[in-house]
């Protein structure tokens, strides 16, 4: 199905707009976490689960195409906590 219409950043219905769609967004493995606020999803992977950090990456990639939202990796970081 083609998209046709869509929300301009910076709208007011746009937040609530993403959040909406990425409801269906979850990580793989139990105990990580996704958080989503208006147009950011952040990734929390604790140290007991640092393996499963690449196939949660893949997931919301392949989860982005699937739904035409594009992950941007200019604006992805890793932060560390020791």
């Amino acid at each position: 199905m083609a998209i046709t219409a869509s929300v301009f950043q910076g709208s007011a219905v746009g937040p609530a707009t993403f959040v909406v769609n990425v409801a269906d967004l979850t990580p793989i493995k139990p105990g990580n976490l996704l958080a989503k606020y208006a147009d950011n999803t952040y990734l929390t992977v604790p140290a007991n689960n640092v393996y499963s950090r690449p196939l949660e990456l893949d997931n919301i990639e392949r989860w982005g195409k699937e739904n035409n939202i594009a992950l941007n990796h200019s604006k992805t970081v890793e932060i560390r906590q020791h």
